[in-house]
């Protein structure tokens, strides 16, 4: 469908406010035009480009991280809420891509949605004990992968974390990460409820 400027510019806010970390490029392929004119709509419509909107995201506020530093999480966190949910941005580039296809090496997927597993745990102490993951789409250089992180459970010692990895709402990764928490930090837990 060739869309005219009238009728892609209100489409293109709608994508946006869906999707703020959707790249140009992937807007120009949805509308199919060039990203020079994706620039120019945004430009009209006031709309910043991508690395603003996800700066705007992530300054916005959230818990801080306890069981790591943040610079140890794999990828952007711009959202938390401690034994909640995390969400992190993750932009691949040529170096994490095998030379022979530009397909992503699954240790960077999995890399970020573990230390997003461990980045939502309340608690200093946050170890992974047990994972079953799912590598279910392949992901090139210059992908921007969004991951997901949910809390399922809560237990004595170990939390059930649930993690979705996207490319352009796709997903590409899954994971489900059973992680160890010092047990004398949920009891003084218990004792304050």
């Amino acid at each position: 469908m060739k869309w005219t400027k009238r009728q892609r510019q209100p489409k293109l806010k709608e994508k946006i406010a869906e999707d703020p970390f959707i790249t140009d490029e992937a807007l120009a392929g949805i509308f199919a035009v060039s990203v020079q004119t994706i620039r120019l709509d945004r430009l009209e419509l006031n709309i910043p480009e991508v690395r603003e909107r996800i700066k705007s995201v992530a300054q916005k506020q959230y818990d801080p991280v306890k069981a790591l530093a943040e610079e140890e999480v794999i990828g952007d966190i711009v959202d938390l809420e401690l034994d909640k949910y995390a969400i992190s941005v993750f932009d691949v580039h040529q170096d994490h891509v095998f030379s022979r296809n530009n397909i992503i090496r699954g240790h960077h997927l999995f890399a970020q949605a573990n230390s997003l597993a461990v980045a939502v745990i309340n608690d200093e102490l946050a170890l992974t004990a047990n994972a079953e993951v799912s590598f279910r789409k392949q992901v090139s250089s210059g992908d921007r992968v969004i991951a997901k992180a949910k809390v399922k459970s809560i237990g004595a010692a170990r939390t059930i974390v649930h993690v979705q990895s996207f490319v352009d709402q796709t997903i590409v990764f899954e994971g489900t990460f059973s992680m160890f928490r010092d047990e004398k930090d949920n009891e003084e837990r218990e004792e304050h409820k």
